[in-house]
């Protein structure tokens, strides 16, 4: 499950066009991004800008404090069923998450250390993502969305990290040709169609262990 991740940079995001139109860059700052921080997203209704949204999901019903720290990976054999999710998902709510890479930890070594995931050629890529809308909170859980995950028991690449014997889990990572037909997908088959993990040759991972945490001065 992925919780850390470094959206795409402002420069990629200004250079990237969905179809035949450019998408306005974020007026907003963001960097390193972990449950509850804002991070730009591009939302399936308003799909020339990318809008400011809390990674972890929030529906109206709940509490943007605590709810994001549970809702920022969405399984796609729940997605369906799960309270957080089932609206978004019946609602074809569907969003692109821009990324440069994300992390997951890797516990080969016998404990747990940071491996960063990006695309072997270095380019920004996109997550398949749901998303919700507080209309009368204009706080940062204003917008909200959640990354897919799928199972990756079997990949090459994915398989390698979480914990010993835990279900292996991975983000969707979209092709570029695929990024319309995600948002524009109007039947739940037409969704599930683009929920499959991707290439493993297409991305790189490596260790990136945190730096220490400096002490307070005495």
């Amino acid at each position: 499950m992925c919780a850390d991740y470094n959206p795409a940079r402002i420069q990629h995001l200004e250079r990237l066009h969905l179809g035949s139109h450019t998408i306005a860059p974020p007026a907003f700052a963001f960097s390193e991004t972990f449950p509850g921080g804002v991070a730009p997203f591009l939302a399936n209704i308003l799909s020339a800008e990318w809008l400011p949204g809390m990674f972890g999901m929030v529906p109206h019903w709940g509490d943007p404090a605590k709810l994001s720290r549970m809702t920022y990976n969405a399984r796609a054999e729940t997605v369906a069923e799960k309270p957080s999710f089932r609206a978004a998902w019946k609602n074809k709510q569907f969003g692109l998450i821009p990324a440069e890479c994300f992390f997951e930890p890797n516990y080969e070594s016998g404990k747990a250390v940071r491996w960063r995931i990006g695309r072997a050629d270095g380019e920004p890529f996109m997550l398949a993502g749901i998303w919700e809308r507080r209309m009368h909170d204009e706080g940062p859980a204003h917008w909200s969305f959640s990354m897919l995950t799928i199972n990756a028991d079997d990949h090459p690449l994915m398989h390698r990290f979480h914990k010993p014997g835990d279900e292996k889990r991975s983000v969707v990572v979209l092709d570029p040709d695929d990024h319309e037909g995600w948002l524009n997908a109007r039947t739940e088959p037409e969704a599930r169609s683009y929920l499959r993990l991707f290439e493993p040759e297409l991305m790189t991972a490596g260790p990136a262990p945190l730096p220490p945490r400096r002490k307070p001065p005495a």
